[in-house]
């Protein structure tokens, strides 16, 4: 059987881009990799994208020089997981105090993992999670 390597995007659907993009460019200090009237895509630690798709403009085939785009969508708070390191954690929780974002929930792991679990505007439940959450992180 072949083998899938790893996740390289992970998508939202949001009702406002520009509201959107303040949150997780200016707040969470993602780099943008293209910026569409329909999508915006930000780079995540080097390796992965976060897809924030404009909710209900991707319901169609999208058509384009290289091929096409099958309709996707989604609705209601979905959730995401970003890595971070463990001595950085109280860094990120003066940053979401001082930023104004609740920390809606705290967890400790049995493996040693720490995750904070925050909103982004559309409802989205964001986790921030230290090492030793799974087997694999």
């Amino acid at each position: 059987m072949p083998r899938l390597n790893r996740i390289v995007e992970t998508a939202l659907y949001v009702d406002d881009l520009d509201r959107a993009r303040i949150f997780y460019e200016d707040k969470l200090g993602l780099a943008p990799l293209l910026k569409t009237k329909t999508l915006f895509a930000y780079d995540v630690g080097g390796s992965n994208v976060l897809l924030l798709f404009l909710r209900g403009a991707s319901l169609q085939t999208q058509n384009a020089a290289g091929g096409t785009i099958p309709p996707h969508d989604g609705s209601g708070p979905l959730h995401i997981a970003f890595a971070i390191d463990t001595d950085e954690l109280p860094a990120w929780e003066a940053k979401l105090d001082q930023l104004g974002i609740a920390v809606e929930g705290r967890m400790q792991w049995e493996r040693g993992s720490t995750s904070l679990y925050v909103r982004d505007p559309d409802g989205h439940l964001l986790e921030l999670a230290t090492p030793g959450l799974w087997r694999t992180y």
